[in-house]
């Protein structure tokens, strides 16, 4: 099996101090490293869940990455990961974007220590203020022919009209490297609109957590996706827009009560999104 550096992370844990970061194969499988906390446990513990619970609505699972078990794996000191469904292997050049969704991120029952570098994190970035916060994209820039990717200390001092700003470079062609110029928007329509867009995503997904009361995703992330250079040759329909939810080590059982931080966080992004795709050009705004 042949396991190399994922080529397009753009937020969560990467390899440094000696502790291994995720891994990706051939056959379309992403590897996570398990950590040692609970956390790991937990992660773990919610997929075993998920993937076996009959309540789960079908059409709602193509939102999760595929789980496959845990395996120990060789190189990686024997440490084990999570093996789930590579999100990024049908995309040639894809342009992600990782949303760290609701207005608080700590989970019930976390320390005060915890809670507290929450909260500075929270309050200090869009989390409070929007309901989600930006933690990372990449877009490929097909000028340069290359990726470009913000540092994310960059993302972390963006406050609402930037993150707003920001939604659009994610759909532009224009200036990628320069965060303060006004984007075009190009593939606004192809990525956020249409019958398979970003937004009649979100929006299914909407409606489930209006409903659904079984788990809390708390500290969880939407992962989009698109190819935009099929869009620049024209083929709208290749540009294949994707949502996913990832990063589950916080979930908790929902014991019968919706998650109305998540649930927030989500109206709030549908928002932005929205008002993106009926204002293309950022000067018709209010």
């Amino acid at each position: 099996m042949q396991l190399k550096v994922p080529e397009h992370q753009v937020a969560g844990h990467i390899a440094k101090d000696g502790k291994p970061g995720p891994l990706v194969d051939d056959k379309g499988r992403f590897f996570k490293p398990l950590q040692g906390d609970s956390r790991g446990e937990n992660e773990v513990k919610f997929y075993e869940s998920f993937s076996t619970n009959t309540e789960v609505p079908d059409h709602i699972r193509r939102f999760f990455p595929v789980y496959h078990g845990t395996q120990a794996v060789e190189g990686s000191d024997g440490a084990a990961m999570i093996v789930l469904e590579n999100l990024l292997a049908d995309y040639s050049k894809p342009s992600v974007m990782d949303v760290k969704m609701g207005s608080r991120t700590w989970y019930p029952d976390a320390s005060e220590e915890y809670v507290q570098k929450c909260l500075k994190k929270d309050t200090g970035t869009t989390t409070v203020s929007a309901g989600f916060r930006i933690s990372g994209f990449e877009v490929y820039d097909h000028k340069e022919s290359s990726f470009w990717k913000p540092e994310r200390k960059l993302l972390r001092g963006l406050k609402v009209d930037g993150a707003r700003l920001t939604l659009r470079k994610f759909v532009s062609s224009n200036s990628l490297s320069d965060m303060g110029s006004k984007p075009d928007s190009a593939f606004v329509s192809s990525v956020y609109g249409g019958s398979n867009g970003v937004l009649t995503q979100l929006l299914e997904l909407k409606t489930w957590f209006e409903n659904q009361t079984l788990y809390h995703f708390n500290s969880c992330s939407i992962l989009m996706v698109y190819e935009n250079e099929s869009i620049l040759k024209g083929n709208d329909d290749d540009a294949r827009p994707q949502v996913k939810l990832v990063d589950f080590a916080h979930v908790l059982d929902g014991n019968g009560v919706i998650d109305h931080n998540f649930l927030g966080g989500l109206c709030s992004f549908i928002n932005f999104l929205r008002d993106i795709l009926q204002s293309p050009d950022e000067s018709a705004e209010s």
